[in-house]
């Protein structure tokens, strides 16, 4: 199952390998999205915010989880492309045992801290009680998402990213008619999204278990790759926690938004839940690019190949800022009938067009960005990703959006400016410690 990306077209490489990733990405945001739509169909505005601020602190989490499991890929990457297979399968015992423990841990803290979470959220009142519900069914299947991920992630390492896509097509079919039949025939609300979540998941990782056993992977773990290595975990957390801290803190910093936008009533939070989950979904191309990047970057480094590293950060970025200025054209003509997919309400959907015509330049920023944090990952330099993103955060991204809803009360188009303005900040240093690491020849 290993596929070698160390030779061949750069570009051809990158595009085969990100295309069935960019479709994973775009099937998982797909029942996300389709969570929302079939609630705004079945539901008023409170049930649309418990489902977009419980969905936004498991995305959240999500992201975390992915973004400790980068360390795994990129180390089974680096030892796909040296061909080292024992280095291979400890990578890859070692990453299972990790993440088993992780999810276990997070789950125990997580549901122990529901309320206090809530409270934190200023989730408006109306919404609280499906808010909850909708949290306690997904906290307690954090297990599962976590299999499924870190599958995911060795699954790319390996060099094949086909598999995955498959994984999560079956998630999504699942997801959407659950979705029908608990919220629409059932009428279960935001409980009965989180169920069609947590279900669908548990069905993608028993295929993903069922593919594992009848491939031919070429890699044989034995009971010495599970046992924890030093070395090995050292590695994969040196690369992985600075990129899920990043990730994490980014998504702090929506929740910090949200929250001001849940202080602001209702028609708000509403508003702003659902253009956080449409810039998801348009985020799946820089997305693709980071975790394409990483993976491709890294087997090429592993090889010796560092020209052709290069040129794959070079393809990716092109391709990233591309399809990010064609997002943002079209929504400033399409933002009101894109809203109207996911709410009846008038109000909601002109606040939330608002916020979105502002909101999608980030796309074509935060690509630029997204594929140098790929690029450092790949070189194991992923505090480089940490360092922007907490300048961006602090700086930009958190104030900008507190100043703009404090200073302009009636419009949400100024506070939808502050994450492209701080994904501007993020590519600008971005830019600035690759002109120096070329000039160190460091990379």
């Amino acid at each position: 199952m290993e596929k070698t990306l160390t030779s061949g077209s750069v570009f051809k490489n990158l595009i085969y390998f990100s295309l069935p990733y960019l479709l994973s990405c775009f099937l998982q945001n797909f029942y996300g999205l389709c969570d929302l739509f079939i609630t705004g169909q079945f539901n008023g505005a409170d049930t649309i915010s418990a489902v977009s601020n419980g969905s936004q602190i498991m995305h959240m989490i999500t992201v975390i989880i992915v973004g400790l499991a980068m360390g795994t890929t990129v180390m089974i990457s680096q030892a796909v492309g040296g061909k080292d297979r024992a280095k291979t399968s400890r990578s890859i015992g070692n990453s299972i045992t990790l993440f088993m423990i992780v999810s276990i841990v997070i789950t125990i803290v997580l549901l122990l801290c529901i309320d206090g979470v809530i409270k934190i959220m200023s989730i408006p009142k109306e919404a609280i009680s499906q808010a909850k519900d909708y949290l306690t069914i997904c906290f307690i299947g954090i297990p599962v998402i976590t299999a499924y991920n870190i599958i995911s992630c060795i699954f790319r390492g390996l060099g094949d990213s086909k598999s995955p896509m498959y994984f999560v097509a079956i998630a999504c079919v699942i997801n959407i008619v659950l979705d029908y039949i608990f919220i629409g025939v059932l009428e279960k609300g935001a409980a009965g999204a989180a169920l069609a979540t947590v279900l669908a998941q548990t069905a993608s990782v028993f295929f993903a278990l069922i593919s594992i056993l009848k491939k031919d992977t070429g890699i044989k773990l034995t009971k010495k790759d599970f046992t924890p290595d030093r070395q090995t975990l050292g590695n994969i957390l040196k690369i992985g926690v600075p990129v899920s801290l990043q990730d994490g803190l980014i998504q702090v910093s929506f929740i910090i938004i949200s929250i001001i936008a849940n202080k602001r009533g209702m028609v708000i939070s509403a508003s702003v839940g659902i253009v956080e989950k449409i810039i998801g979904f348009l985020f799946l191309i820089p997305s693709a690019m980071l975790s394409s990047i990483s993976a491709i970057a890294a087997q090429n480094i592993g090889a010796g190949f560092k020209d052709r590293a290069r040129q794959t950060l070079k393809y990716g970025t092109f391709i990233a800022i591309g399809f990010g200025l064609l997002f943002a054209i079209i929504c400033q003509f399409a933002s009101e009938p894109i809203l109207s997919l996911f709410s009846k309400e008038n109000e909601v959907i002109i606040m939330g067009a608002q916020y979105l015509r502002s909101y999608v330049f980030d796309c074509a920023l935060a690509g630029i960005h997204f594929c140098f944090s790929g690029f450092f990952c790949a070189y194991g330099k992923s505090l480089i990703s940490f360092i922007h993103n907490i300048i961006s955060i602090v700086v930009m991204r958190v104030p900008g959006a507190y100043l703009a809803s404090k200073y302009f009360p009636d419009s949400l188009f100024e506070m939808g400016l502050a994450a492209p303005l701080g994904s501007l900040i993020s590519a600008i240093i971005c830019i600035c410690f690759y002109i120096y690491l070329r000039r160190r020849d460091e990379i």
